[in-house]
């Protein structure tokens, strides 16, 4: 039977009660990528948002597009078959464990949040082949040695794991917090692991514009980075080509690549 009915609660700052009175950021982006767990409030902020700045809601798209890319070349090219996605945001169409196991059905998948709406549909990310395991925990980014010991649980650490962070890291209000988090998560895994990462970027300022006034909708901030700090996540790692580009030209076919997202980064880099 496959392993697929695993939730653990961990983590001081986790909290389950759903505020709906505010817009969360796992909402709003599952507003912008055509989903259906989002409330007035995150339709709201999600629309004013894409009055200053509509290119948003192709970032996100491209973003999606752009992670289901790096999972199939995890599997396909690097043979990696543990994945542990932090920040997983809520159930869409092809999630990291579809993906994965569609083309390596031994694939095990650990996945990570703190909204209480995603614990809520978390049944329907548990969901596995066979052969394979899925698991959710709820947990906060800003606890990354709680992560660790959860997915320990999970997956062998001994053995490559991908790790992936999209979208996640510009809720950490300080730069070098992130920084401390990702290194946090990486020294805990072995040589051959990967870094699957995506995050806004400070050059246009009209998004940046656009998150201020997103923020005074009393959201937790998102917090964009300049593209020399994004590329310093990967610092020590080895960058798969094309390095850290835009989400929408991360190794897209003709057919997928997106153009319009102008203020999206994201890159793959391995352990050595």
């Amino acid at each position: 039977m496959p392993e697929s009915e695993d939730i653990q609660v961990r983590g001081s700052t986790v909290s389950d009660e759903m505020d709906t009175t505010v817009p969360h950021a796992a909402r709003v982006w599952n507003f912008w990528l055509d989903g259906k767990d989002h409330y007035a409030v995150d339709r709201a902020a999600g629309e004013e948002f894409l009055e200053v700045f509509p290119g948003m809601k192709a970032a996100a798209q491209a973003s999606r597009g752009c992670l289901g890319r790096m999972v199939r070349h995890l599997v396909t090219e690097c043979g990696v078959r543990q994945f542990l996605d932090v920040g997983t945001g809520l159930p869409t169409a092809e999630n990291t464990h579809e993906i994965a196991q569609r083309a390596a059905p031994e694939s095990r998948i650990v996945y990570v949040d703190n909204d209480p709406l995603v614990l809520a549909h978390a049944r329907a990310l548990l969901t596995s082949t066979p052969e394979g395991s899925t698991r959710y925990v709820h947990a906060d980014v800003r606890e990354p040695e709680t992560i660790v010991e959860a997915a320990r649980e999970a997956l062998d650490l001994d053995q490559p794991v991908g790790l992936i962070l999209f979208g996640i890291l510009g809720l950490i209000p300080e730069h070098a917090q992130a920084r401390s988090i990702v290194d946090t998560l990486l020294a805990a895994l072995p040589s051959g692991s990967y870094l699957a990462l995506f995050d806004v970027d400070d050059t246009d300022p009209v998004a940046v514009e656009a998150a201020r006034q997103y923020a005074e909708s009393g959201a937790v901030p998102y917090n964009h980075r300049s593209p020399e700090e994004i590329a310093g996540y990967f610092t020590g790692l080895e960058l798969v080509e094309p390095g850290v580009v835009r989400s929408g030209l991360w190794r897209a076919e003709p057919s997928e690549v997106s153009r319009q997202d102008t203020t999206t980064l994201a890159g793959l880099g391995r352990k050595p």
